[in-house]
């Protein structure tokens, strides 16, 4: 039944329409002509992520349709890197704690010798010398002291790595003076009398005349050029810190002006300390201060404070020598004949050669460790430089004066 009516009332349309006349058929035909060209069915639908991102058209999303819009990513700045510190890599362990000092926290510093070290004899390893030779700056003590590395030295200024010497920014001593023993009684009180207004003038006076009974077995020792124990006069250190002061404010990265001022307190650390070690050692009457040594290690404390080495165990400049049979008799009869009531050996050597020439003496003689060329451990009382030289200066008060 519902059939029927549809199709009457499509007829009914139809006659309806035909009525209308020629310009209204055109009009159906046009509308018709459009209904044909429209998308087919098999054509893709437009995907959810184009339809996203679309945003022209008329069309608006219903009120629960989720509309993603992608936002284009902030533009990213890059920061410039962190400017690389300078790295000062420094031979000595007692001039390393100087550098430190003198440094702060402008710049890192490495030190080549562990604590102990013979820095006569001691060769770095090839990592060590790698960073030697990209240091900023390699400071050195100078004078042939680095003996095990003076290749490694060379080779680094030779790469462009700039160098700094302490010897070269000092005054020096020669090296190799020690007395003759058997002229040792007629020459202590003519050279007891020491200027200390830091010209040296006198220097020349010392190597004069310091002639040491020669031996065949004496030969091979070293006793001819520059002593390198500097460090022993912090008085004299005072020019290597400024020439090191000097060095260090040429190296990019670091400020000129604090280094300049940090090295001025310094220089002012060590007038200090050295006005405290004449003051300790004025307990030492004149005619006490007479050193026997392990090696030559004293010549510069001696000059500065008046003091008298009358021989060496190892009569060198260099660890690396040996004594002969003949020359431990010589100064045992000088160390027995004075009265002399110490043989002060080294924290970084063997005592068994200061103990063999305490008994040849024969008595009491004591054994005194100095802290010569190595910093000492924690709780050591040489832990810096200053504590080292302070701690030297309060051990030979007590072994001269027998405190």
């Amino acid at each position: 039944m519902r059939r029927i009516l549809t199709l009457v009332s499509v007829v009914a349309l139809g006659v309806g329409a035909a009525a209308c006349g020629s310009d209204d058929d055109q009009d159906a035909e046009g509308a018709a002509a459009t209904n044909t060209t429209a998308t087919p069915a098999t054509e893709p639908a437009e995907t959810a992520e184009t339809a996203e991102t679309t945003t022209g058209g008329d069309t608006e999303p219903d009120d629960d349709e989720t509309v993603t819009v992608e936002e284009e990513p902030a533009p990213t700045t890059t920061a410039a890197p962190p400017a690389e510190r300078a790295t000062i890599v420094v031979t000595t362990n007692i001039l390393g704690d100087v550098v430190s000092a003198v440094v702060g926290d402008l710049a890192d510093v490495e030190v080549i010798m562990p604590l102990g070290s013979d820095p006569h004899d001691f060769a770095p390893s090839v990592k060590q010398a790698a960073s030697m030779e990209e240091a900023d700056l390699l400071v050195v003590n100078g004078a042939n002291f680095e003996e095990g590395m003076l290749g490694v030295i060379d080779s680094v200024a030779d790469a462009g790595t700039p160098v700094f010497a302490f010897a070269d920014a000092m005054t020096l001593l020669e090296g190799g003076a020690h007395d003759d023993h058997s002229d040792h009684e007629g020459e202590k009180t003519e050279g007891d009398t020491h200027d200390h207004d830091h010209d040296h003038a006198h220097e020349d006076e010392k190597t004069e005349g310091d002639t040491h009974a020669e031996s065949d077995d004496h030969d091979g020792h070293d006793h001819g050029g520059l002593d390198p124990h500097l460090w022993t006069d912090p008085a004299r250190m005072t020019e290597g810190v400024t020439g090191l002061a000097t060095a260090l404010a040429a190296v990019e990265g670091i400020d000129a002006a604090a280094i300049e001022a940090q090295a001025a307190a310094y220089v002012a650390e060590l007038e200090t300390l050295d006005a405290e070690i004449e003051a300790a050692l004025a307990a030492i009457p004149a005619e006490s201060r007479v050193l026997v040594t392990n090696h030559e290690v004293f010549a510069y404390f001696a000059d500065r404070y008046g003091f008298e080495v009358v021989g060496a165990v190892v009569p060198s400049l260099t660890t690396s020598a040996e004594t002969s049979v003949r020359e431990l008799e010589e100064l045992a009869a000088v160390i027995e004949a004075e009265g002399i009531p110490a043989i002060f050996a080294e924290t970084t050597q063997s005592t068994e050669l200061a103990e063999a020439l305490a008994g040849e003496v024969g008595g009491e003689v004591a054994i005194v460790e100095l802290f010569t060329e190595s910093l000492g451990e924690p709780g050591s009382g040489a832990e810096t430089y200053i504590d080292l030289m302070r701690t030297n200066a309060e051990l030979i008060v007590a072994a001269l004066t027998g405190a």
